[in-house]
């Protein structure tokens, strides 16, 4: 009898053992995947809120950014006017200067622009970008450099390029999703369209390259395409002539618009060339700006 009892109570004992390990291994899983889930959960939620952020919150900022850089380039330009009024019986005008016609076939470049010459320290405010293809109301204000820190306020002005209406380059960099997303819709720009940049005293209208009849951006005759989709690497977009050494003598007075290609992405460049067309309108004569800018 004893021994029976005995053996009732050591079967007991090893069927509850062997009960319990499998019941803590159990636990042990559920609380591990738990775990899991909750990170998850957690990396998700803070992944979405960086989504929000840099799609919604930091075009808000920028939003506010260019409405301060624009009070403040006004109240610039305001301050110190130098814009004359055209003289009330000007002189009989000359005989013009013949322009030699580049080699490569294109137009003779325009005159480069003397008049105001423009400075602008990193970071400052010195001109207005309008393109009507982006908007009726587009305008975007231009800072000096091309830097993180300067395109979080809008366009950034690459430094030691040309300023507007100068020979060589006038380029420029801005986001395409994100800090504004001043330009989120480059792609739609065609040959032909026209590009104002505004400064203190005058308006350059430039011209995006290509065949504005038949929209190929590949039929320039200078050879330089309206629009590429490039490598990050490829600098030489930027260069006084775009796609030549940046060495180079300029061939014309020309505008580069640079961006992310494609949206929400950093893989590429999309870039859109464009030349200036004629001469600077004074803002004395044209206080509204040229006629492209009304459609």
């Amino acid at each position: 009898m004893v021994s029976d009892v005995i053996d009732r109570e050591t079967s007991a004992r090893q069927t509850r053992g062997g009960e319990e390990r499998p019941r803590r291994w159990g636990d042990w899983l559920r609380t591990a995947a738990r775990g899991v889930g909750q990170t998850l959960l957690t990396v998700g939620l803070v992944a979405l809120l960086f989504v929000v952020y840099q799609l919604w919150v930091t075009d808000l900022l920028a939003a506010r950014a260019q409405d301060q850089l624009a009070e403040q380039i006004q109240d610039q330009w305001a301050d110190s006017p130098t814009v004359a009024a055209p003289p009330a019986d000007p002189a009989p005008p000359t005989d013009p200067v013949p322009q030699p016609t580049p080699p490569d076939g294109s137009p003779a470049a325009p005159p480069a622009h003397t008049p105001g010459t423009i400075q602008a320290g990193l970071g400052d405010p010195f001109a207005i970008l309008h393109i009507p293809r982006l908007g009726s109301n587009y305008s975007r204000v231009v800072v000096e450099g091309a830097s993180e820190v300067q395109l979080e306020q809008g366009p950034g002005h690459y430094v030691d390029t040309a300023m507007p209406g100068e020979q060589g380059n006038f380029a420029v960099a801005g986001h395409r999703v994100g800090r504004g997303s001043p330009f989120l819709n480059l792609d739609r720009m065609r040959p032909g369209d026209p590009v104002v940049v505004e400064t203190e005293d005058s308006w350059f209208v430039y011209r995006v390259l290509g065949d504005a009849a038949s929209g190929d951006f590949d039929a320039d005759p200078s050879g330089i395409p309206g629009r590429q989709i490039v490598r990050p690497s490829r600098v030489d977009v930027i260069s006084p002539t775009p796609g030549r050494p940046a060495g180079g003598a300029p061939s014309g007075a020309y505008l580069t618009l640079t961006t992310c290609h494609p949206k929400y992405s950093a893989q590429q460049r999309l870039i859109v060339h464009a030349r200036l067309d004629g001469a600077p309108l004074s803002k004395a004569a044209a206080p509204d700006g040229p006629p492209v800018l009304d459609g």
